[in-house]
């Protein structure tokens, strides 16, 4: 069993930052990629970000050059740098990592982000 607690979220103004952190503990080494997906309201959930463990990403276009994902595997935890943020980037962001030995995909609780002046 993998779990997953993201932390970070909050309301800030449009063209402000925020960073979302996901902290992964217990059978780390059943995971490899680790992704960020939103949800806003009245929306299905989308693939934000993602990252391997090599390092390797990959960004939904319409994040591209505004977030930055990265990871600290020394720490265990993922991060999604915000910036420039937009009103529509409002969602409950969760993190999310696929087992490496089953369909087992585990899932955070969320962060809510709220982009509001």
């Amino acid at each position: 069993q993998v779990q997953l607690v993201e932390s970070g979220g909050g309301l800030v103004q449009p063209g402000g930052s925020l960073r979302l952190s996901c902290a992964a503990s217990g059978s780390i080494l059943s995971i490899n990629a680790m992704l960020w997906y939103r949800q806003a309201p009245g929306k299905e959930r989308e693939l934000v970000a993602s990252i391997t463990n090599s390092g390797s990403t990959n960004y939904a276009d319409s994040v591209k050059g505004r977030f930055t994902i990265s990871r600290d595997n020394a720490k265990n935890t993922v991060y999604l740098q915000m910036n420039s943020l937009k009103p529509e980037d409002t969602a409950v962001y969760y993190c999310n990592a696929p087992s490496r030995f089953s369909p087992t995909n585990y899932w955070g609780k969320g962060t809510l982000v709220i982009v509001s002046s």
